[in-house]
């Protein structure tokens, strides 16, 4: 068994653990739950020191033959741009699980379908196999949908719903132009590189109709504008550690996706690469706008999302190195902001039973805590220097203008928008006057201070030091950016 192979499977023996387990024992459901995360952690993030960054292609690579008929393989490989998605989601499915200590019913359950998720999203990291990748896309969707359904809020039912149509409508499209792919290898295979491999030949028009294919399916779980209608619904609803991973990751997934489906489809995706821009900053500057917009916390965060997922597709659409690092450094980036703003929010919920702006007041008096890593959080959103996302936005921003001159200064303009409601979100929050009940809210204590501080330690540290993580994919994406007129480091 290869190491990737028990990778995937540590997360699901640790979930047919807790379903041997007896339901009543909740105490000890936990530690098994925190113990699978903590050592699947481990595991993944031992996989650094033995991975060579100065090589572009696939390493760890594991292949075994499922169906050759249909060309279906157990195919598993990682590389300089799906590790850093695979640290981040061992990482902030293990902030979520230690943020879960509030769930008191159904416990068992909760966590069975926590672990299942965090070894599905691996999956989708790892497949180097298109129909691989496919189940594990679509196997994300069973624990995300009963974890909003059975532990969401008030609206969960609907939420689930919203978002299980909207995913299962997208993945329509996406098994649509998979089979397409699939048809133009000889013989049939959906392994990655023999899909790559043919699809280049393919005439420009029908690159373009693939790709379109895919922009639908992996745009909804980006979410992109106009197909982001789920997110908010879903956010809002959904238990705040599941939001950390909807946010923090599952978004991850449809920016990977297209990543991975542009190197196959080059002339398609640069035939349209106009409209992808156009969809960037639409996205930048309208989910801005609705953020700035909202009262609700976590409906904030979510539009947020949407702003920031913008700058993700702005720098994939420049198809040049910087564009495609900063891209993938905006995934990372956004993961860990994203991760702790709804971890300090969800807790923040927990202690005063209301989201609403509007309800608070002068926090810094009455939690010290809460109030410095929240406005880190927020000012990190914001891109401020020192902080993870400038790093990611200038990369983003050099690639935008080496491509299309100053139509990237729109860019900017979305980070105005995100300032200004960064700013007065934290001004809401810790200053005024102290209102009646707030001087009862207890400061964040034990596992909910060291969760923030890991999350926050990688917003500044890869701020300060991004060399390390950009260098962990700088040679995976120089070789993808080959692919395209205009690529390489210029």
């Amino acid at each position: 068994m290869g190491i990737l192979t028990f990778l995937l499977i540590l997360p699901l023996f640790g979930a047919a653990l807790i379903a041997a387990l007896p339901s009543g024992s909740d105490r000890l459901i936990r530690v098994v739950a925190l113990g699978t995360a903590t050592l699947t952690l481990l595991l993944a993030w031992g996989l650094v020191f033995e991975f060579d960054s100065t090589q572009p292609g696939l390493q760890f690579l594991e292949i075994h033959r499922w169906n050759p008929r249909l060309g279906t393989s157990f195919s598993l490989g990682i590389d300089g741009i799906s590790l850093p998605m695979l640290l981040l989601a061992t990482l902030l499915s293990l902030i979520a699980i230690m943020a879960s200590s509030s769930i008191n019913r159904e416990v068992k359950g909760y966590y069975l379908l926590m672990l299942v998720l965090e070894a599905a999203m691996m999956g989708v990291f790892m497949a180097q196999d298109w129909a691989l990748f496919y189940l594990f896309w679509e196997l994300t969707l069973i624990p995300l949908f009963f974890l909003i359904d059975r532990w969401g809020g008030q609206h969960r039912h609907g939420a689930a719903l919203n978002f299980f149509l909207y995913t299962m409508g997208g993945s329509v499209f996406l098994l649509i132009s998979l089979l397409v792919l699939f048809d133009s290898v000889p013989g049939g295979s959906f392994g990655m590189t023999a899909i790559a491999t043919a699809a280049k030949s393919l005439p420009e028009d029908t690159q373009v109709l693939i790709f379109l294919g895919f922009l639908l399916g992996f745009g909804v779980k980006m979410p992109i504008f106009p197909i982001h209608g789920w997110l908010p619904l879903a956010h809002v609803e959904a238990p705040s550690p599941v939001s950390i991973l909807l946010s923090g990751i599952l978004l991850k997934m449809g920016s990977y996706g297209l990543i991975r489906v542009a190197g196959v489809l080059p002339q398609g995706v640069g035939a349209l690469q106009g409209i992808l821009v156009a969809f960037a900053l639409v996205s930048l500057v309208y989910g801005g706008l609705l953020a700035w917009r909202q009262s609700d916390l976590k409906a904030m965060i979510a539009y947020s999302s949407v702003s920031h997922m913008g700058v993700v597709l702005f720098g994939i659409a420049a198809l040049n190195f910087a564009g495609l690092e900063g891209a993938l450094l905006q995934m990372v980036a956004h993961g860990l902001v994203a991760g702790a703003m709804f971890l300090l929010i969800g807790l923040l919920y927990e202690r005063t039973g209301t989201r609403d702006i509007n309800h608070y007041s002068s926090l810094v008096r009455v939690t010290p805590r809460f109030a410095f890593f929240t406005t880190l959080t927020f000012v990190a959103a914001v891109g401020l220097p020192g902080t993870v996302g400038f790093v990611a936005e200038l990369h983003a921003l050099i690639g935008g203008f080496q491509r299309w001159g100053w139509l990237a200064v729109v860019l900017s303009l979305g980070v105005m928008i995100s300032a200004a409601y960064a700013i007065r979100t934290v001004a809401r929050l810790f200053t005024g006057p102290v209102r009646a009940g707030i001087h009862k809210v207890a400061d964040l204590k034990g596992n909910e201070m060291f969760a923030a501080t890991v999350l926050a330690a990688g917003i500044i540290l890869l701020g300060l030091f991004p060399a390390p993580v950009l260098d962990l994919m700088s040679a995976s994406v120089a070789q993808f950016s080959l692919v395209f007129d205009g690529g390489g480091n210029g």
